[in-house]
């Protein structure tokens, strides 16, 4: 597993608790991390929503400074399944 992806499963469990969904976010080149009802972790299994973007939009979006619907707007981040559940992960993540 790679040190980005060590990295960003460290900061997402201290910015998400209680999660009642399934998400998987995919950092190009790097890996995948879900999230769920049992926290934050590597893996790579069906969730309800996927997200995926590269390494510097995904530190942008953890450290504050892309936010995250611009991102989705300009194509940076790709968003397949529930769009819900993404705008629901979103949330906790600004």
């Amino acid at each position: 597993m790679s040190k980005v992806v060590d990295a960003a499963v460290d900061a997402l469990s201290k910015k998400v608790q209680n999660f009642d969904s399934t998400a998987k976010f995919v950092i190009e080149d790097e890996g995948a991390i879900v999230i769920d009802a049992n926290g934050v972790r590597a893996g790579d299994e069906e969730t309800e929503v996927t997200l995926t973007a590269n390494r510097e939009t995904f530190e942008g979006l953890l450290d504050g400074s892309v936010n995250p619907t611009m991102a989705f707007m300009t194509g940076k981040l790709k968003i397949d399944g529930s769009m819900g559940v993404a705008m629901k992960l979103g949330t906790l993540l600004s």
